[in-house]
């Protein structure tokens, strides 16, 4: 019997019955041999950890554009801060943490640079529409190693494409991952807002301080608790009502005074604008793509327009200001 098939079989012992068994998974797309040591959720986790999408990452805005501080979030560190969060509350309710985390590290893997704002701006030229956690999927299903993408298993892909808010996943795990991401960022925005001097303490709605606590530790504290309290023993993954309307309350706040703050977004007009004039320059000269999305429309008969907007949406927030520097701002020059 090799390690994974112990694994397997231990899985089986101490899991609870609501679990994401890797045994039992649904696949993956291209039938592969078995890894002897890792299950198919950990070989999952590590493909997304070691590509090129999760690195960029570091470089992409979360909610504040370009900060000048070393301890601002970023699309990466909100990651890692939603996929710690989803392992706790998996592990107190006995179900798949390799599941879970591969679900949390692949979460946000197609987002745009500059956040939500690059999201919109690509959605409102590209005539497919765009939105990140689609992108997500075909990120790992296509775009990942130069057209053949990751080849995860079903149970990953359908976490990643539903933990948006409307989403439905399948599995406890991916419901877990959808709940931690917004416990994660309306906490860690909360504490980014607070460093940048647009929110105090005292600022936080004095009901949301009263249900949830007055500290951002002590409110990460609250509503694991309250998840795995409303949880344990179910079919699905809950919250009680009074501490989701809370959080919703909470939500509705954090848009109005710090999503749409102008101290917060002042800069995100510009980057709106620059994400779009690079979408419009590539689609008017495509042949200037990279050679791996060249690759995609003239092997993988994928439409111009996708391919353009895959290209950006994989930039950094660095490096889209830099090509959009090369391609518009004159440089100096000597004869």
């Amino acid at each position: 019997m090799t390690i994974r098939e112990k694994t397997e079989e231990l899985e089986f012992a101490i899991f609870s019955p609501y679990a994401s068994f890797s045994r039992n998974s649904k696949g993956r797309d291209k039938e592969e041999a078995q890894c002897d040591i890792r299950t198919v959720y950990q070989r999952d986790r590590d493909r997304i950890l070691h590509s090129k999408s999760f690195r960029r990452l570091k470089q992409k805005t979360q909610v504040f554009l370009i900060p000048e501080g070393d301890h601002y979030r970023t699309r990466m560190t909100h990651t890692l801060e939603v996929a710690q969060l989803a392992r706790t509350i998996a592990k107190a309710l006995r179900l798949n943490e390799d599941l879970v985390d591969a679900i949390a590290l692949g979460h946000d893997l197609g987002h745009t640079p500059f956040g939500h704002a690059g999201e919109r701006a690509l959605n409102a030229v590209c005539p497919y529409g765009f939105t990140h956690y689609e992108q997500s999927v075909r990120v790992v299903e296509l775009l990942e190693k130069r057209g053949e993408g990751l080849n995860l298993t079903w149970e990953v892909r359908d976490g990643i494409r539903n933990h948006r808010t409307s989403g439905t996943p399948h599995t406890l795990e991916g419901q877990i991952v959808r709940y931690c991401d917004k416990i994660a960022y309306i906490n860690h925005d909360i504490d980014d807002a607070e460093r940048a001097g647009i929110l105090s303490e005292d600022d936080i709605p004095e009901e949301s301080r009263r249900i949830m606590g007055d500290t951002t530790r002590a409110r990460l504290n609250t509503l694991i608790h309250d998840v795995v309290e409303h949880s344990e023993g179910r079919s699905m993954i809950t919250m009680s009502d009074r501490m989701e309307q809370a959080m919703k309350y909470l939500r509705a706040f954090m848009f109005q005074h710090v999503y749409s703050n102008s101290v917060a977004k002042r800069e995100e007009d510009k980057a709106v604008r620059m994400i779009q004039e690079l979408y419009r320059f590539y689609n008017k000269q495509p042949e200037l793509l990279p050679a791996e999305y060249q690759y995609l429309m003239q092997e993988k008969g994928e439409p111009q327009e996708k391919v353009v907007c895959d290209y950006i949406a994989g930039m950094t927030d660095s490096y889209s200001i830099h090509k959009y520097k090369e391609l518009f701002v004159p440089e100096s020059w000597q004869g």
